[in-house]
């Protein structure tokens, strides 16, 4: 059986913002919505003794303390059931909480050669000793078979692949915009041992034949959900920038999330990585209602899935 728990599925700055007073961050301050974390996911194919985690989000920290699963186990001094990170990108929102992660558990982060040079030519993540905490190159289009750090096999098959988006923002002086293969790239999670397949794109600005081919058929699909709708954050006073400059899609209008998956045959479908700009925080609101009449989750921290 194949886990997935939400630990955050926040966008940049998590719920609230730290220093935004929108609708959405204001009713979390005020006691009337739930605060969530910046995006991150636990995956586990053997119930829940060993775990991946899919980008190590600023909250990373505090979201494990406060997921009973990621717990030291019973019986020793110092522990994790961390097995491994997966990053999908170089943004800081994926590779930051890395640095929390420092006090010298073993574990391996699984990345992109590009993500994996992004971190080498930064030595602040050098604290993650390369010993302990090795560093492996996930190739696009190929099967990965992770293993525990004991050696012995995890049940998990990782299959990498290139999704539509762009260079980090804080890599687009150097290098532009334009993003080209492996700045941004999407997961399909397969339990081995019964073929349950989660799909995770945490970014996304386009979706292509090869991104529906991806998804098409898979038991749980984590995509994309930064914004409701493109202008937004203009609209809010909140940014400059539309989403798709940003590169991500709007989950509503003809070009959005919802239509442009709405037929393939996909079984959960859960949105993740959501602006605290975007409206579908609230459960009342007729964004969210929209959301869940297509047949989309908006899930809050810790919520799991199983498949």
């Amino acid at each position: 059986m194949l886990r997935v728990i939400v630990l955050g599925s926040a966008a940049g700055g998590g719920l609230p913002q730290w220093n935004c007073a929108c609708d959405q961050c204001r009713a979390v301050r005020a006691g009337d919505l739930a605060a969530n974390g910046q995006m991150s996911l636990a995956v586990s194919a053997d119930d829940g003794v060993n775990w991946f985690l899919v980008n190590a989000s600023p909250d990373v920290r505090q979201q494990i303390i406060t997921t009973d699963a990621l717990a030291p186990r019973p019986g020793r001094l110092r522990d994790s059931p961390i097995a491994g990170i997966i990053l999908t990108s170089a943004e800081v929102d994926a590779i930051a909480g890395l640095l929390s992660l420092r006090e010298g558990a073993g574990f391996s982060i699984l990345a992109h050669p590009k993500t994996l040079s992004t971190l080498a030519q930064n030595s602040v993540f050098d604290v993650l000793d390369p010993a302990r905490v090795p560093r492996i190159a996930l190739t696009l289009d190929q099967p990965f078979f992770p293993l525990l750090p004991d050696g012995s096999r995890s049940g998990l098959q990782i299959d990498a692949f290139d999704v539509p988006g762009k260079v980090a923002l804080y890599l687009e002086r150097a290098a532009g915009v334009a993003t080209p293969s492996g700045d941004t790239i999407g997961l399909t999670i397969t339990d081995v041992h019964s073929g349950a397949r989660a799909c995770i794109i945490a970014g996304c600005a386009a979706i292509t034949p090869a991104v529906e081919e991806r998804i098409a058929g898979a038991d749980l699909l984590f995509f994309d959900g930064t914004l409701w709708s493109d202008d937004e954050m203009i609209r809010a006073g909140l940014s400059l920038k539309t989403g798709q400059r940003m590169g991500h899609m709007s989950m509503s209008g003809p070009d959005g999330v919802i239509a442009g998956l709405a037929h393939l045959d996909i079984g959960r479908r859960v949105f993740i990585h959501i602006n605290n700009s975007n409206p579908v925080h609230d459960p009342a609101s007729a964004e969210r209602q929209q959301a869940e009449a297509a047949g989309w989750c908006v899930p809050s921290a810790r919520m799991e899935f199983t498949a």
